[in-house]
């Protein structure tokens, strides 16, 4: 009689797993608030006193500036926008290229685009996942602009070897730091490691508002340019006396009151939810460490990890089975997730697909039917998305990475072993996968 659920045995846990959501009383208060005082948003497309935004978005913006260490916080409607922003304020011109990561949400290497640059893909390290400097090097041309290193799952890129790539070769960093707010690299805070850093708020991040972004930076132009093209910078540089136009055609990229109301509030909550989910990594790690086909990833050295996402290293040969099937069986023990159950189980076998084997870069079309920016005249050079150009992050996409958020806060003990039970039952009966 089979014993997996996959297979048609009993499941480990039927009972839906808790919500992830910081949203509690104090958001709530935080939000009326914002209706009491009649005031949803108070920026002006235009130069004047409110061209900054209103009372909430100014005091968001100066707690996280304070939080972070950092002489500049601007916000934005969103992580997207906040690289978009990052990569005009640097100057960004047509036919620049500006390296990229292959493993990440997509606006990490479609950014460049916008400007009709170039991304060019780098790969990743075994280890951490974020950018590997040796492959960083491989892709610097004279065309090379900048940098867009990602966090991924929480983790710190390596700021010392990146950040001497960059400096050797005249280029800037620009740092996602969307799903890291709170990790640390030395004695500095993630987000804060290159020239401009971003940070996420959408819904299922650390800080929720629901949508919404934080620019950082201690460069006074860089933040100038930022605020500029937040907020419809082509009808506000004259007045503002701002002779410099590159870049200069602003967007409406601004975030309203009731998010920067419930982003104060959260801010002072990271600290506390950040220990909560490291607590539940390291439980995991050592409870499911006797199964040999996982390895944990390990944390960089002299950094701290904020854990968006817990990793594991599959290994197929010791497991006799590919880690997909695996992953799948370990998913049909267990129930899905409050508010996001549409998602299924919330365990994956890999993250997205490579970024350059999306359409948009095989194709190589962005905008109109022309291959634009790849065939702009602008362009003098050629850059490859074809498979097998970042070998590391296909064989961990294909092969080797396990992905679980199931250690958030909201996550009991009892939840966090059924979790662990899932995994050890799939192990023992591994045989009925073969």
């Amino acid at each position: 009689m089979p014993q997996l659920a996959i297979n048609g045995g009993p499941k480990i846990r039927s009972k839906i797993f808790p919500a992830s959501s910081p949203i509690g009383r104090e958001e709530q208060a935080a939000a009326k608030r914002v209706i009491k005082s009649k005031v949803l948003s108070r920026f002006l497309g235009a130069w004047h006193e409110d061209f900054y935004g209103g009372p909430e978005v100014r005091a968001l913006e100066k707690e996280w500036a304070k939080y972070y260490q950092v002489k500049h916080a601007i916000t934005v409607n969103s992580a997207t926008s906040g690289l978009y922003c990052a990569i005009g304020a640097i100057g960004t011109e047509p036919g620049d290229e500006i390296i990229v990561s292959p493993y990440s949400m997509s606006c990490s290497a479609t950014a460049p685009l916008i400007y009709n640059a170039i991304p060019v893909f780098a790969d990743i390290e075994e280890n951490y996942f974020c950018l590997s400097p040796e492959s960083i090097e491989k892709k610097i041309t004279p065309r090379t602009k900048a940098i867009i290193a990602v966090d991924l799952f929480g983790q710190p890129y390596d700021a010392d070897k990146i950040n001497a790539l960059a400096k050797k070769h005249g280029l800037m960093v620009i740092e996602d730091a969307a799903q890291a707010p709170g990790a640390r690299y030395k004695d500095r805070f993630a987000g804060t490691l290159g020239n401009i850093g971003v940070y996420s708020l959408n819904y299922h991040k650390h800080i929720h508002t629901g949508e919404g972004g934080v620019v950082v930076t201690n460069d006074d132009d860089l933040a100038d340019k930022i605020r500029l093209i937040r907020n419809h910078a082509e009808a506000v540089v004259e007045r503002k006396g701002y002779s410099t136009l590159v870049n200069m055609l602003g967007f409406n990229y601004r975030m309203t009151e009731i998010e920067a109301a419930i982003g104060r509030t959260q801010l002072k909550k990271l600290k506390k939810r950040l220990a909560e989910r490291v607590a539940h990594v390291d439980y995991l790690n050592e409870k499911l460490a006797a199964i040999p086909c996982l390895k944990p990833v390990p944390v960089r050295p002299n950094a701290t990890h904020s854990y968006y996402i817990q990793t594991f290293r599959y290994d197929a040969k010791i497991a006799g089975l590919h880690r997909d099937k695996f992953v799948a069986a370990v998913k049909a023990e267990l129930a899905v997730t409050e508010l996001r159950e549409t998602e299924g189980v919330k365990i994956g076998a890999g993250y997205v697909q490579p970024l350059y084997l999306e359409p948009l870069f095989q194709n190589k079309i962005a905008y109109g039917r022309q291959g634009c920016p790849w065939s702009c005249q602008f362009y003098s050079g050629s850059v490859d998305y074809g498979a097998g150009l970042c070998p590391v992050v296909e064989a961990m996409h294909q092969d080797i990475l396990i992905t679980t958020d199931l250690m958030y806060p909201e996550m009991s003990r009892r939840d966090l072993d059924d979790v662990i039970k899932a995994f050890y039952k799939v192990w023992e009966n591994k045989n009925e996968l073969i």
